[in-house]
């Protein structure tokens, strides 16, 4: 049955369940595929025709593909631009897919666990997002949806460069493996730049939490790797896998420092964050990410309790502008925003302490 998008309001995405190996620093890992159709302009590149012909070639595979069973595609130009943020804050699709809607569409599964954007910057991106450090879990899944694409669709390939891709960072295996990771205590001790100086001369990019472009609000970090070609994507993977084991043990033992020699300090600043969130009455969407990370950081440590971390999570997101509006199923001014926002929050933390 498909999906309408007011039915995700009640839903929590996969990657938000806050389960998983390392989910205590691990919010999800994401795989990401880039392919196009051979003898195909790439999207930039196409006039409407054959961008409308492309997209139905590609929706005609997807329907027929046995690993993407109960998906539901929307069209992109029949959605609101509400709607669209909404998809766009459940990390479901890219800032960049939301513009110049003609000819694009977006497929997504009931659990959120698979999304594919269609005619973005490549004709076909998918990703498979799971809740904590999953990266192989994720890769198993897209690496059999790739497969069954490929039975019935003819990727642009070349033996010399592997899979041509509209960016030349993405040619080779067109696979970016990504973790977001929540680092409170290596920000706290001042640690962060000196990891994230050291990650980016390893080939990685770190990006906000929403991807490219955005900061780094709250204390989230997504790690991804910098280039596709010249490695098989099971190398790619493990070098992924063992830079973020490294940084998952420097932000436990920040963690613990932090416990051990400044524990009144920490205590203070969740104590004081959770009482802002609990009885503010306006608050911005920067100011409520920043505060919830350090409440997580509570919660993780024991510190907060009668609070489970995918309620948290879930927060961070739900307490996005759209998904405010979807909630009340109208457009709502910045202020109104703020309100209903500080509102949602001290509901859901009234039972914690």
């Amino acid at each position: 049955m498909a999906i309408r998008i007011n039915d995700l309001l009640n839903h929590t995405s996969e990657w938000l369940k806050g389960t998983g190996p390392s989910s205590e620093i691990v919010i999800s890992s994401r795989v990401r595929l880039a392919r196009n159709l051979d003898q195909a302009p790439f999207p930039h590149h196409a006039n409407k025709k054959q961008a409308e012909d492309n997209l139905a070639v590609i929706e005609n595979a997807i329907m027929k593909n046995n690993m993407l069973k109960g998906v539901t595609i929307f069209k992109l130009s029949e959605l609101d631009s509400v709607d669209k943020d909404f998809l766009v804050e459940r990390h479901l699709m890219s800032h960049e897919h939301a513009q110049k809607t003609n000819s694009k569409a977006l497929v997504i599964d009931p659990e959120e666990i698979v999304s594919i954007m269609i005619n973005e910057e490549d004709h076909i991106r998918f990703q498979v997002m799971q809740s904590g450090f999953n990266l192989f879990e994720a890769w198993n899944i897209i690496n059999k949806i790739d497969d069954e694409l490929s039975k019935d669709l003819k990727f642009a390939f070349s033996r010399e460069w592997g899979y041509l891709t509209a960016c030349p960072t993405n040619t080779g295996t067109g696979m970016r493996g990504s973790v977001m990771l929540h680092l409170p205590a290596l920000v706290i001790t001042r640690q962060i730049s000196r990891i994230l100086a050291a990650i980016s001369k390893l080939s990685f990019t770190t990006r906000g939490l929403y991807g490219e472009g955005t900061e780094a609000t709250g204390n989230f970090f997504q790690i991804s790797n910098q280039v596709s070609l010249g490695h098989s994507e099971m190398e790619v993977l493990e070098n992924i896998n063992s830079l973020i084991k490294q940084v998952i043990e420097q932000e436990t033992q920040a963690r613990q420092v932090l416990l051990s020699q400044g524990r009144s300090m920490l205590e203070d600043r969740i104590s004081r964050s959770f009482g802002i969130l609990k009885s503010a009455h306006i608050i911005s969407s920067k100011e409520t990410t920043e505060l919830l990370s350090m409440v997580r950081l509570g919660c993780d440590l024991g510190i907060i309790k009668n609070i489970d971390r995918r309620s948290i999570n879930e927060l961070f997101i739900i307490t996005q502008p759209a998904h405010l509006q979807k909630l009340e199923n109208k457009k709502l001014s910045s202020q109104e925003r703020d309100t209903k926002r500080a509102e949602i929050v001290r509901n859901k933390l009234k039972d914690s302490s």
